[in-house]
């Protein structure tokens, strides 16, 4: 093959994806309004279930109750940054609720509330781990955002052994 035809087949696939990917962002917004739509949450949720396995209660109605306390604290998060970081974050995860995406940047065949704790954390350590930078930049990303929500809380320092902060004499 010419170097010519590989740059025109390289441009080509550019455009192409970009416009499929921009298509499929106007179908599944990773952010409406600011705030995560249906499909970033439940994203955002099994990324939670995955990254912080260990420091989430055991029992099932407190596990459900932290998430959904995490689910509203990352939102207050996402709000405050700024806008430009909020598109791209907002990119991000329509790119990763999509089965194309979710398969090219983290491997995962299954959607993301089928897949399982393990199989995210495995998919995790693959972005973690990856020869490609973008792959591990989604992984910092997601392990960053969610590890930021959660531990703000005051009620998770425990688990972390950190009994706050001093007082102020």
């Amino acid at each position: 093959m010419q170097r010519r035809t590989l740059l025109k087949l390289g441009v080509g696939a550019t455009v192409t994806l970009a416009v499929l990917g921009g298509g499929l962002a106007l179908l599944r917004p990773g952010l409406v309004d600011g705030r995560l739509s249906a499909v970033a949450r439940t994203l955002m949720r099994a990324v939670a279930e995955a990254v912080l396995d260990g420091s989430l209660p055991a029992d099932a109605t407190s596990r459900a109750a932290a998430l959904d306390a995490h689910l509203q604290r990352l939102e207050v998060l996402v709000a405050g940054l700024p806008p430009a970081t909020r598109d791209e974050l907002s990119q991000l995860l329509s790119l990763l609720s999509t089965a194309p995406g979710r398969l090219a940047m983290t491997g995962l065949a299954h959607d993301w509330p089928e897949a399982g704790v393990a199989s995210v954390q495995q998919a995790m350590q693959g972005m973690r781990l990856s020869g490609i930078a973008v792959r591990r930049q989604v992984y910092q990303a997601l392990r960053d955002l969610t590890n930021a929500a959660y531990y703000a809380d005051a009620s998770t320092w425990a688990l972390l052994g950190y009994p706050g902060p001093r007082p102020l004499s």
